[in-house]
């Protein structure tokens, strides 16, 4: 598996800090409000259970899963709800939790989709910010790290669901994946 990685972006303790950090701006800034965190299965998965371990605030866990790859690597920009919310989002303060913001599509249809459910508030938590492929503007509330145009695994992001078990975020060699 390791044999696969072209090289590491961003270290486990890279990773552990920048984790370390968003939880403790996420615990101020909701300090006395009721906070669901929204995952977006599966790659945010990885990225929710360290992050809510630095939260120091009452917090709800919930999740959805879209899909907009397939088995590709590039965005369909057709987006399919695979899961929905088990509770109601309305009037709730709501902070999505994504592994990776790449063209924007996926998650603009996801933000659309629960602003209609009229929450107290919606932002968006996201571990990764490819903006060099954006297509749609997305305010990225809190941010860990920006990721230049190259296809990353590890930490819960996956290549046809290898390498999310990876403790690091690394660039996958081109020929595994058919470029």
């Amino acid at each position: 598996m390791f044999e696969d990685i072209e090289k590491v972006l961003f270290s486990e303790e890279d990773i552990k800090k920048k984790v370390r950090e968003l939880g403790g701006k996420i615990s101020k800034d909701y300090k006395g409000k009721d906070l669901l965190l929204i995952s977006v299965l599966r790659g945010g998965v990885v990225f929710l259970a360290d992050l809510i371990r630095h939260i120091s605030i009452p917090v709800s866990v919930d999740f959805m899963a879209i899909s907009s790859y397939g088995s590709t690597t590039e965005s369909l920009g057709v987006v399919k709800l695979l899961k929905d919310l088990e509770e109601s989002i309305d009037k709730k303060h709501v902070l999505v939790v994504e592994d990776i913001i790449d063209t924007g599509l996926t998650l603009n249809y996801l933000l659309r989709n629960l602003q209609s459910r009229h929450p107290a508030s919606l932002k968006v938590c996201a571990l990764l910010d490819k903006s060099v492929r954006r297509i749609v503007d997305i305010p990225i509330d809190y941010k860990g790290f920006d990721v230049p145009d190259v296809f990353v695994v590890g930490y819960g992001l996956d290549y046809e669901q290898k390498y999310r078990n990876l403790p690091f975020i690394g660039i996958l060699k081109p020929e595994v994946y058919g470029e």
